[in-house]
């Protein structure tokens, strides 16, 4: 017996050591992809910030990027190592130490219109209506005009989401028709969206609240989502983005709460429609919302595979139909245009606008025409290595629905004989999402109605004709002016990089490379919608903040649930 119990103990530890090598295999590995991810980050960031290209052939950058590599990834290890003895009753880089609380099951607790919710509800409205006030009648911006021109010459287009062009310019319509104001109109379509987007936010505190949080945390999130100036633009703006991201959150503080209690989530009818509403209207506010919810489902099957239930499967296919109906019916009442491709085409029209570009000579005389037949000449040769916007403005639908194989043998022609070319082309339109100090600025030199950006573009600030500015709150408005177009990110370097994407998403993939380190998918999968959405912006236009104002609204919620809940 003695023997027996000395060989079990000896394989329990054997195991056990097993187990424990693992998990620190499992630690460095993470550990040291976020070390690479964010050393390319940094290295690449900044040649392409510099040199307009990637250099791989410079040397010392490349040494400079392994240096980071190893010090991101060692640091990385030791901080989460910190933390989990922290968790363990020790203290916190052995100096400060900290108290670790289960998370509250919230699942049945009443949110949505609780007194918590329509008390921070009430000062989020009443934060946003002294900077509405100051921006009067609002920030129509970014296609604004373009959208309600849509809605008052009755010609449509799928280029811009539907539903969003005939709620603002339907809305806009009806009240100037009611008091001959198209200000007073601007101001209610925008008022009435800043309603909206505050409600998703203070349920986003209001759940927090309800889950544990302290009354200084609950304080600091609402003068955060109240006062940032990144988040306050996009609820004051007309564009989708706002309501966009404020559906995108709403989607994922639910499936916090489905993941939480799944069986109490699904007994609740109110949220189980808020889900499909929020996994439906994402699309109806931007197209790529629909390729990331559409990714984004089998991972959730997958996830419930074991405990698999038709509620389940319903609440996660259904937006899905739903979006394809409410497309459908709106595209074919109301368009009658060719599709506008280069939305989706714009990576590889700039690519091979880039060899067309500087290394023209390369091109036989066919491939020019062949690209020229698609992309013509005098859009061509407008080719600006960060914003594609007056390149693919000229692109050819009509010709591209008739023979999409040309267009792509070109591609696959010209990509064989200039492939760092493409790379380069790729990489300077999205680069801004992910290295911090990126100065985001796409614009420089380009008038619009009332001002030409120089200094900075990190946000459209003005009103679009008919509309017309008269501020209440003239020093307001000059805060938001320095910081939209003025020379703010470069007078406060440091400051400006709480405003940067680049930090946000080394942030997220910091937290998430974490969970996925101790396994807690529980609370990855409500943030992979957002992740996949920031996937489908690298392959876009520009880089510009609105279309990642999400990491804005999400941070509070990834910093409170999880692992590294705070």
């Amino acid at each position: 017996m003695i023997l027996l119990g000395g060989i079990e103990v000896y394989s329990e530890r054997k195991l056990g050591n097993k187990i424990k090598n693992k998990i620190q295999l499992r630690a460095w590995l993470l550990s040291g992809l976020f070390g690479i991810i964010t050393g390319f980050f940094l290295v690449i960031g900044y040649q392409l910030e510099k040199l307009d290209k990637v250099d791989i052939s410079d040397k010392n950058a490349m040494l400079t990027m392994a240096c980071l590599i190893i010090v991101i990834a060692i640091d990385t290890r030791h901080v989460w190592r910190n933390y989990e003895e922290a968790h363990n009753g020790q203290k916190l880089f052995g100096l400060f130490p900290l108290k670790s609380a289960s998370p509250l099951d919230t699942s049945d607790k009443k949110i949505f219109l609780s007194r918590e919710h329509l008390c921070t509800w009430g000062i989020l409205a009443s934060l946003g209506l002294v900077v509405l006030l100051a921006e009067f009648p609002g920030f129509f911006v970014y296609d604004a005009q373009e959208e309600l021109n849509e809605v008052l010459a009755r010609t449509f287009t799928t280029h811009h989401p539907l539903l969003h062009v005939l709620l603002l310019g339907g809305t806009i319509a009806l009240f100037h028709k009611i008091t001959g104001s198209w200000n007073l109109g601007i101001f209610v379509y925008i008022f009435l969206q800043m309603i909206v987007i505050t409600c998703v936010l203070a349920y986003v505190i209001a759940y927090m609240q309800k889950r544990g949080i302290g009354r200084k945390s609950r304080i600091l999130w609402t003068i955060y989502y109240g006062a940032f100036p990144t988040i306050v633009m996009y609820t004051l703006c007309s564009s989708k983005d706002g309501l966009f991201s404020a559906m995108l959150l709403l989607l994922a503080v639910l499936l916090v709460e489905l993941l939480e209690n799944p069986e109490a989530f699904l007994k609740n009818k109110g949220k189980c429609i808020a889900f499909i509403a929020a996994a439906v209207l994402i699309p109806c506010f931007r197209h790529n919302g629909f390729y990331a919810y559409i990714v984004f489902v089998p991972f959730f099957l997958f996830y419930f595979r074991k405990k698999l239930s038709k509620a389940i499967a319903a609440i996660s296919v259904t937006p899905v139909i739903l979006y394809l109906l409410i497309s459908t019916v709106l595209s074919t009442a109301l368009t009658t245009s060719t599709p506008h491709h280069q939305e989706m085409l714009t990576v590889p029209i700039m690519q091979m606008a880039r060899v067309y570009t500087y290394d023209k000579d390369s091109m036989t005389k066919e491939d020019i025409t062949i690209l020229e037949s698609y992309v013509p000449e005098e859009n061509l040769v407008k080719y600006t290595p960060r914003v594609s916007d007056l390149v693919k403005v000229g692109f050819n639908n009509e010709l591209y629905e008739k023979d999409k194989a040309a267009f792509w043998k070109l591609w696959i022609k010209l990509f064989k004989s200039h492939p760092m070319t493409y790379v380069n082309a790729w990489l300077l339109t999205s680069y801004g999402y992910w290295y911090p100090p990126a100065n985001i600025n796409v614009y420089k030199g380009t008038t619009v109605y009332t001002f030409t950006y120089d200094d900075s573009s990190y946000f459209g600030y003005e009103v679009e004709l008919p509309g017309e500015r008269h501020s209440f709150i003239p020093i307001i408005d000059k805060l938001y002016r320095y910081i939209s177009i003025g020379s703010f990110h470069t007078d406060y370097k440091a400051l400006a990089l709480l405003f940067s994407p680049g930090l946000l998403i080394i942030i997220y993939l910091y937290v998430l490379a974490y969970r996925l380190y101790k396994k807690d998918y529980r609370n990855i999968l409500p943030f992979l919608p957002i992740l996949l959405v920031w996937l489908t912006v690298i392959l876009g236009p520009t880089y510009l903040v609105r279309y990642v104002v999400i990491l804005w609204f999400a941070l509070p919620l990834l910093l409170d649930t999880g692992s590294t809940g705070i």
